[in-house]
């Protein structure tokens, strides 16, 4: 996880920033990736099955050794980084997955992506699972991100072990230059043709799975993707907090800058673990979760062994649930692209779609897609408002949330509504020094 963006609540506001767009670059012959409707509800017909913790850690010691081997570290532009896309690329050649290794320059260096594609499932339909594989130059970097990319990629070799035949396409993929300012995934995102972006139905990250002090922690962005792992923890009678330490510092940033449906875990880093979240969890309150977060002691030694292999089971869940689900064929759609101005730190707005033609009331699961664009997304509440006037809490204000843009699809249980009738996105912002407009929003019944 990069350090260039930390958390920051006791900054002044008028330190925010947003984030820093790259230059646009000539593609290298890649598939693009994703879109802004969510994912189906899952409806898994097949069980995902237990990825084994020591071929985890068999992928971990590689990365280790490599380390070891080329100066201490696995960093952008140093020989322990490109040794280790060969790793994993000779291990996903062997198990039948077509790879392209795609280059890019950052800080005068050579970086590399690697992209792993399993055959079949909808091309039009591609769920991606991904990671960044590189460490800072102040060490190995196992947890940080060695343990996300050994989950990830032991999950990958589960899929050729299975030799799956998923509904979707699956696509993997390991980034580079992530803790440079995740400099490889927006390399490949921005790079990405808008019609092949439009195929990707959501995107799963994992930085940092196996942290030695650990929390159990879910992106709440997509709610499909949210839901599919709190079920998977809630199966363990594990439970589960929303993750905050790294929103918008990891490359699921740069999947949902561009209206991609993203989702992943997390076992935190420098943040300490509270007293409540030890009685939780177990290990040691007063404590950060990794204690050698972006250090040389970031080893092999700095691995919890239990969350690395709750975590990496809850990988293969995720990719064997939403790459296996039963199509939902999509609903009626109905939407506002006019923009309309959110006043800082004033009253609400709303802008209307009117929904007409239909019959009885709405469904149990009606979406709402939202794209605001907003440079504190933190300041803002947003609900929709049934013809009725009935106020349905979609997100609320965050001190913590220092991410920009709202881009994400909302499920709300509306059976109780008529219909048809001027439904209502209401949007304010309740905190001063910060600007935004809804850019978009649509109903799918």
């Amino acid at each position: 996880m990069r350090l260039s963006r930390p958390f920051r609540p006791a900054l002044p506001r008028a330190l925010r920033r947003t984030t820093a767009g790259i230059a646009t670059l000539a593609a290298a012959g890649l598939l693009a990736v994703t879109a802004p409707s969510a994912l189906a509800a899952p409806s898994p017909t097949i069980a995902a099955p237990d990825i084994p913790l020591a071929n985890v850690k068999a992928h971990l010691t590689q990365f280790q050794s490599i380390a070891t081997a080329n100066g201490g570290n696995r960093a952008h532009g140093r020989p322990g980084y490109k040794a280790s896309i060969d790793y994993a690329k000779a291990k996903l050649d062997a198990a039948g997955f077509t790879t392209t290794v795609q280059q890019f320059t950052s800080s005068g260096a050579t970086g590399y992506n690697l992209i792993a594609d399993w055959p079949g499932g909808d091309p039009n339909k591609v769920l991606m699972a991904g990671a960044h594989l590189d460490s800072v130059t102040s060490g190995p970097g196992i947890n940080d991100n060695g343990s996300g990319s050994a989950g990830v990629l032991e999950t990958a070799l589960a899929v050729s072990r299975a030799q799956l035949e998923p509904t979707r396409h699956l696509r993997f993929a390991w980034w580079g230059a992530e803790e440079l300012g995740l400099i490889g995934s927006k390399y490949y995102v921005n790079n990405l043709p808008s019609t092949e972006r439009s195929k990707v139905s959501g995107y799963l990250n994992f930085d940092m799975i196996g942290s030695p002090n650990p929390g159990y922690f879910v992106y709440d962005d997509d709610p499909t993707i949210e839901k599919t792992f709190k079920d998977y923890y809630a199966g363990l009678n594990v439970p589960t907090e929303i993750e905050t330490e790294g929103d918008g510092r990891s490359d699921h940033a740069s999947f949902k800058n561009v209206g991609i449906p993203v989702g992943g875990l997390f076992t935190g880093a420098s943040r300490t673990k509270t007293s409540a979240q030890a009685q939780k969890w177990g290990g040691t309150a007063g404590q950060a979760f990794d204690r050698c977060y972006h250090s040389s002691c970031d080893t092999t030694a700095n691995i919890n062994d239990t969350a690395l292999d709750r975590n990496s089971d809850a990988i293969a869940h995720a990719v064997w649930t939403l790459g296996t689900d039963t199509p939902v064929p999509p609903g009626d759609t109905y939407e506002n692209t006019t923009d309309v101005a959110i006043p800082d730190n004033g009253a609400a707005v709303t802008s209307t779609v009117n929904v007409t033609g239909r019959t009885g009331n709405a469904p149990a699961t009606l979406k709402a897609a939202v794209d605001i664009r907003h440079t504190w997304r933190g300041d803002l509440v947003v609900d929709l408002l049934a013809p009725d006037g009935t106020a349905y809490r979609l997100k609320n204000s965050s001190s913590n949330d220092s991410a920009d843009n709202i881009i994400a699809t909302y499920t709300v249980d509306a059976s109780s509504e008529a219909a048809n009738g001027a439904w209502k996105l209401r949007v304010q912002d309740v905190a001063a020094q910060d600007t935004g407009y809804i850019n978009s929003w649509k109903l799918t019944f």
